[in-house]
């Protein structure tokens, strides 16, 4: 039991009770200077730049808001701002899923960008009804959204001529990891990889957890645009998932980058792996794993 709820508790014995107020702290094991304690902390600029950031985006969590907040300027401990987050009822409420415990399988580490891409499928509707699918393609060692391209339809043809525009920018990949659909088995899409030398991962059908990546990224694609807007055309759609799209490559803090936007932790890493850098192997991995986990290079 938290000194607060303990707090309430006894100054709410003490009024229904013809008890003193120190009895009532000696059963509770609580300090009775503790009912006498008068906070003179002032949150309110903290309290009014968290109200205003999370109606910018509202399905950030405290610590990516906090993010924001030291990019203004405002440095303040991350538990002080968990602290006002939670007192100004910013939280969001999440359903927790129920999991089957399965055996899972030892998946390759990726230890570098275009190792592995991960491809897939997101569906909505226009104002009209009309319903249109986002083609995701994403990094995923770096977490960069490489492409959303947004049509009524996609042929196995489509996604090739996007996959070709993106290894055109940034060179081929080793890997494509993508699921069982009709566009990502057919002939021509199996003969694209096997002309390119890419090796094309089929994850198990009724398994999207072993293409765990690009469904955590549907899944803030949909909490951040594709529910918060509202599209009254195709056109329409295209123009704000772009706009989206670059907001997550460039702005966006990313918990397993160490709070840094994934355009800025891919060119950290190519700084990183120079051959003109001025460091030596032993170095090179010390640095990438402080990226990685604690983000101590300059979290964005």
């Amino acid at each position: 039991m938290e000194l607060v709820e303990r707090k309430e508790e006894v100054r709410w014995l003490w009024g229904k009770f013809l008890v003193s107020q120190r009895r009532i702290c000696e059963l509770l094991n609580v300090a009775e200077s503790s009912q006498r304690y008068v906070s003179r902390r002032n949150d309110e600029a903290l309290r009014e730049g968290l109200i205003a950031a999370a109606r910018e985006k509202p399905k950030w969590g405290y610590r990516r808001l906090q993010v924001k907040l030291e990019a203004k300027g405002m440095h303040v401990n991350h538990k002080k701002v968990y602290r006002v987050y939670r007192e100004a009822g910013l939280l969001i409420r999440r359903r927790r899923r129920k999991r089957l415990v399965r055996a899972g399988v030892v998946r390759p580490v990726v230890t570098g960008a275009n190792q592995e891409w991960a491809l897939d499928f997101v569906y909505d509707a226009a104002e009209s009804g009309r319903k249109f699918r986002v083609l995701s393609v994403i990094d995923v060692y770096t977490r960069e959204c490489l492409a959303l391209e947004v049509d009524t339809s996609f042929a196995s043809r489509r996604v090739t001529r996007e996959l070709d525009r993106i290894v055109a920018e940034r060179g081929l990949p080793e890997a494509i990891r993508c699921d069982n659909g009709p566009e990502f088995t057919s002939r021509h899409f199996l003969a694209w990889g096997m002309e390119r030398k890419i090796e094309l991962v089929h994850i198990e059908p009724g398994r999207p957890v072993q293409n765990a990546h690009v469904e955590s990224f549907h899944g803030k694609l949909r909490d951040e645009c594709l529910n918060a807007s509202w599209f009254g055309n195709l056109f329409e759609a295209r123009v704000k998932i772009s706009a989206w799209r670059e907001e997550y490559n460039e702005e966006r803090p990313h918990s397993s980058l160490g709070y840094l936007a994934p355009r800025e932790f891919a060119r950290r890493i190519a700084a990183l792996r120079s051959p003109t850098a001025p460091c030596e192997r032993q170095c090179e991995e010390r640095k990438e794993a402080e990226v990685m986990s604690s983000g101590e290079l300059g979290v964005v």
